[in-house]
């Protein structure tokens, strides 16, 4: 028999959060990646199964698995975003996301997206999965990513943050791990505290320099389950500078079982900063010598 074809491409318009317009009105990259979680989560309601009936009719939990995304243009507070997902083959997908601006589409992001229906041992029926959404199915989150190994320590140096985190129920789904989404905030969120942490954070160089973040592409991959109330060892660490503009970062998240360290998820982050007021509003700052060897570990 011949299997039923996923449909090609579906679109979906939205808004970004208002908790996204941290500064003045431009929304953060951690909205941009849960705009994507949107669309796909639209895509599979046009399919005629939406997350919730997956679960309670199948067994099946949605389980975004690596996102990548690149963010040409900015993404304004009341901005209408027309998203546009297209299955590519397998569990893998990719979304464009677009903005009418000046009577023109600007696209404000491109992305990558790995999804998954994984089995969930909490749910109360487990059915054979509908249709075409089978070839989206697996038994677990490591048959999608592959095996992992553990690590005798953690990959520490002098241009990396340790931060350890209790993983909070409101990071989680499905009653048991973290979800996608958890370990963006959780980027964001080590992001901050290790520009804080080397005396460049993000108010005191807004306040001193005019300089706003600026995020130009991400990556967000899980691994393995990080399951409720774990701690969550995270490592983030800078692994270069480019063009003296912007800087290249690592995160590498981690849980401690038996004795050994057990990567759950890493991502990858582009970052520089933006001039937000005077003659060159609106252009990259140049990371001078100091900012660029403290984010070094040189300093």
């Amino acid at each position: 028999m011949t299997p039923v074809a996923l449909p090609t491409t579906a679109t979906h318009v939205a808004r970004p959060r208002y908790e996204g317009a941290n500064i003045r009105t431009w929304i953060g990259f951690k909205h941009f990646m849960y705009l994507v979680e949107e669309a796909v989560l639209a895509w599979l309601r046009e399919q005629g199964h939406g997350a919730r009936e997956l679960f309670h009719s199948y067994g099946l939990g949605v389980e975004i698995v690596d996102c990548s995304v690149q963010l040409p243009a900015v993404l304004e507070v009341d901005d209408q975003v027309r998203a546009e997902v297209t299955h590519v083959t397998g569990r893998r997908f990719t979304v464009q996301l677009a903005v009418r601006r000046d009577g023109r589409d600007v696209v404000v992001l491109r992305g990558k997206v790995t999804v998954a229906l994984v089995a969930e041992a909490d749910a109360m029926r487990h059915e054979a999965a509908p249709g075409p959404l089978a070839a989206l199915v697996a038994w677990s989150l490591t048959d999608v990513t592959g095996p992992i190994e553990p690590r005798a320590e953690l990959p520490t140096g002098r241009s990396s943050l340790l931060w350890s985190w209790r993983a909070p129920y409101f990071y989680c789904h499905f009653s048991d791990r973290v979800q996608h989404s958890g370990f963006v905030r959780c980027l964001e969120e080590v992001v901050d505290r290790f520009l804080a942490d080397r005396g460049i954070s993000v108010g005191r160089m807004l306040r001193e320099r005019s300089w706003i973040p600026v995020v130009s592409r991400a990556r967000v991959r899980l691994l393995a389950p990080a399951h409720m109330e774990e701690t969550v060892h995270t490592v983030f660490t800078v692994t270069d500078v480019l063009r003296g503009i912007m800087f290249d970062g690592r995160m590498d998240c981690f849980v401690e079982r038996d004795g050994a360290f057990w990567p759950v998820a890493t991502a990858s982050i582009l970052h520089g900063y933006a001039i937000s007021r005077g003659p060159r509003a609106g252009s990259l700052a140049e990371l001078d010598p100091g900012v660029r060897g403290v984010l070094l570990g040189l300093d």
